[in-house]
């Protein structure tokens, strides 16, 4: 099969690469080179383009692919946080349920040390690679943080008191525990999502419609459960 009902679509590299290349050769599409060429980016052949899943809503926001899969941490995180912020204009179409993982507070085992900042200095630093994500956790209840990001392994600030807690994404929390912290709260849910470009989703609406039919027609072991009804454009979220 050439392409995924004529579409363009943008599939991560890392976590999530397996469980989307195993859901478009559930589709039919011959993924045999996708699989064994880990330094090609563009298979035109098939429709596909790959990238950091970090790129994909960039990638589908500027029409170059009609659709992509990416995390939910990743639409959270791009999204805008006020009217005007500048999110990603993308719709969020399915739910494929593949990719499960948490998004946590956590901080160093025993008495919380964001708690006793708080309740010290009313403010608790925070390290994450998801600043707004932590960000809007900590406003949504009622507390003051000073964001720290951070861009390689986040569980050494609290560790070395540079902060008082991290906000983090864990699949199993193994990573924590060896590194002594604990969740303290649990933010979200994250899984795999299918996402579209506005423009692509009106005018290439019936070959989007068939490919979420068939979706939905997989089993759930194939491509996971639940989908909103009405795709909403992330930047309202």
């Amino acid at each position: 099969m050439n392409a995924v009902n004529g579409l363009t679509i943008a599939v991560p590299r890392g976590a999530l690469f397996d469980g989307t290349v195993d859901l478009l050769t559930a589709l039919g599409l011959d993924t045999d080179e996708l699989r064994s060429n880990d330094r090609k980016l563009l298979f035109e052949d098939i429709g596909v383009i790959t990238m950091r899943p970090s790129d994909v809503p960039t990638y589908v926001e500027a029409g170059a692919a009609d659709l992509g899969v990416t995390g939910k941490d990743v639409l959270l995180e791009q999204s805008a946080q006020t009217p005007g912020e500048g999110g990603r204009e993308v719709y969020e179409l399915l739910d494929l349920g593949y990719g499960r993982c948490v998004m946590v507070l956590a901080s160093k085992a025993g008495p919380d040390p964001a708690l006793e900042a708080l309740r010290r200095l009313g403010v608790m630093r925070v390290a994450t690679k998801y600043p707004r994500i932590a960000a809007r956790h900590l406003e949504e209840t009622g507390r003051q943080g000073e964001i720290v990001e951070v861009k390689g392994s986040v569980e050494l600030a609290p560790l070395t008191g540079m902060v008082e807690a991290i906000v983090d994404l864990t699949a199993t929390g193994t990573t924590l525990r060896e590194n002594n912290l604990v969740v303290r709260e649990e933010i979200v849910v994250c899984t795999a999502r299918l996402i579209a470009n506005p423009v692509a989703h009106k005018l290439k609406a019936a070959a989007i419609d068939a490919l979420l039919a068939r979706l939905r027609e997989l089993p759930a072991a194939a491509r996971g459960r639940g989908a909103p009804d009405v795709p909403e454009p992330l930047s309202s979220a």
